[in-house]
């Protein structure tokens, strides 16, 4: 059985339980040896985030310090231009080398929009995609995307016998939490209590992000 190693990307506009909460899910599901959590740096598929990255990659940082199964990986920042995925699964494959299984992590609504993904048909090459069901999303049953879809779906144990090249469909509990809902709750000074880590909510509000006030709880 391969070591799995796995990368979920995102603006983490801010971090919050949903997204630690799906990563350690994973871990428990799938066996990964550990979630590697990237922020983007300059996000292609959707708008610049009003905070910048070194301050989202901050708050990832002060959200998982302590737990040993995820980690924060600044590769996307550090490389200072547009962020592609299939960079970083190339320098991540590069690292691990062709004993790892490596799997990246992304929701139905982004496993929709693949197709327009920069050099998208290589990540299979690189890397496992294990697509986490979202609700009100499905695929369609015909076109480019289904077709690759039903070429290359697999079932979970493949994730343990190579080190790339399946797409793994999973039904995990989702918390029903997002970036938007608190952004738009800190705007309003409204609490954001129990949506994210104190030490995230500590951090916003001290660099007074979001334009907000200080939460009231």
């Amino acid at each position: 059985m391969l070591r799995k190693i796995a990368f979920l990307g995102g603006t983490f506009n801010p971090v919050h339980h949903g997204h630690l909460r799906l990563a350690l899910d994973l871990v428990n599901i799938v066996g990964f040896e550990q979630v590697r959590l990237v922020p983007c740096h300059l996000p292609t598929h959707r708008q610049q985030p009003s905070v910048s990255s070194d301050m989202r990659a901050s708050m990832v940082g002060q959200a998982i310090a302590g737990c040993h199964v995820l980690a924060l990986d600044r590769r996307e920042l550090e490389r200072g231009t547009a962020t592609y995925s299939v960079d970083t699964l190339l320098e991540l494959r590069r690292e691990l080398g062709d004993d790892v299984s490596l799997s990246m992590i992304m929701g139905t609504d982004a496993y929709l929009g693949l197709p327009r993904w920069h050099r998208w048909r290589e990540l299979l090459s690189l890397a496992h995609l294990v697509v986490v069901e979202r609700p009100g999303y499905s695929l369609a049953s015909h076109g480019e995307l289904a077709e690759y879809d039903r070429q290359n779906t697999a079932e979970l144990d493949a994730l343990d016998n190579a080190a790339y090249g399946s797409i793994v469909h999973l039904s995990v509990r989702l918390l029903d939490i997002s970036a938007t809902q608190i952004r738009a709750l800190i705007a309003r000074g409204q609490s954001t209590q129990y949506l994210l880590p104190e030490s995230v909510r500590h951090f916003i509000s001290k660099h007074g992000l979001y334009s907000a006030d200080a939460p009231t709880c």
